[in-house]
């Protein structure tokens, strides 16, 4: 009586299976190593059904998935193969039971002493400072109490009269006298408000040029002739050679004045 082959004897093995595979599809061992990253020793190895090297089941499962895939195999069939040939996967491990919490009985724990006295103490420097703060505050609210009720001392006050506005002294005779007639001498201030000043002389040097905040002053001299910028000229007082020059800013807030060592003419 003949025996017919069956169908797992004709079935090639894991490794025949994807040796072939890998062959139709034109692929070296070395470019399946490389796509799969599963070294070329082992490679060989698995082609020879040798699954030792692969470090255990789970680990061979995984090569010989990533390998049919690399050569465009389906790898369930291929796995459910090497199950059966090795003993199939293991059974899951059963979960532990859990312990009832009634059962989990904690020893009894003994009293801190140290914490208990440690809490006193705060307690106690706490209330100790609660007492003074609170006192501290009562005697600074009845001291403010007392300060609000006491009338404030009326502030002197001066009669109108008596109030002079500020003047602004002329040039002593002395004072004009004592310039150089050589020269002229201008003295700019700065009366009511900011202004700045620029000032050459007859070549067209520059003699000034600056800022000249409220109530500052600036004098120039020069032996033959000063031309003279004023900003915003309203603000401004100008003595020329000794004597005031009225009517400063009225031809606009820039003034072009030009002036030599005799009387103040504008230029």
């Amino acid at each position: 009586m003949s025996i017919g082959n069956s169908p797992e004897a004709d079935r090639p093995s894991v490794g025949a299976a994807l040796q072939k595979a890998r062959i139709g599809a034109g692929l070296t061992v070395e470019e399946v190593s490389t796509t799969t990253r599963v070294r070329i020793p082992i490679v060989h190895a698995i082609e020879q059904d040798d699954f030792s090297r692969c470090g255990g089941d789970v680990y061979a499962r995984g090569h010989i998935r990533a390998l049919a895939r690399a050569v465009s195999l389906d790898p369930r069939p291929l796995i459910d193969q090497f199950d059966a040939e090795h003993g199939g996967r293991p059974a899951p491990t059963p979960a532990a039971p859990l312990f009832e919490a009634e059962r989990i009985r904690s020893e009894p724990r003994r009293p801190n002493w140290t914490a208990a006295m440690v809490a006193a103490i705060v307690a106690v420097v706490g209330f100790a400072g609660f007492t003074f703060f609170t006192s501290g505050d009562k005697s600074d609210r009845g001291s403010m109490a007392a300060d609000s009720h006491a009338k404030p001392a009326p502030a002197p006050t001066r009669h109108p009269s008596t109030i002079k506005p500020p003047i602004h002294p002329e040039p002593s005779d002395s004072a004009v006298a004592g310039l150089p007639k050589d020269k002229v001498t201008i003295k700019v201030t700065a009366r009511d408000g900011q202004s700045w000043v620029s000032a050459k002389d007859a070549s067209g040097k520059l003699l000034e040029d600056s800022l000249l905040k409220k109530g500052e002053s600036k004098t120039i001299t020069n032996k033959k002739r000063i031309d003279l910028v004023l900003g915003n000229a309203r603000v401004v007082q100008l003595y020329v050679n000794g004597k005031e020059v009225k009517e400063i800013g009225n031809k606009g807030p820039v003034e072009r004045l030009s002036y030599t060592p005799g009387d103040p003419q504008a230029g």
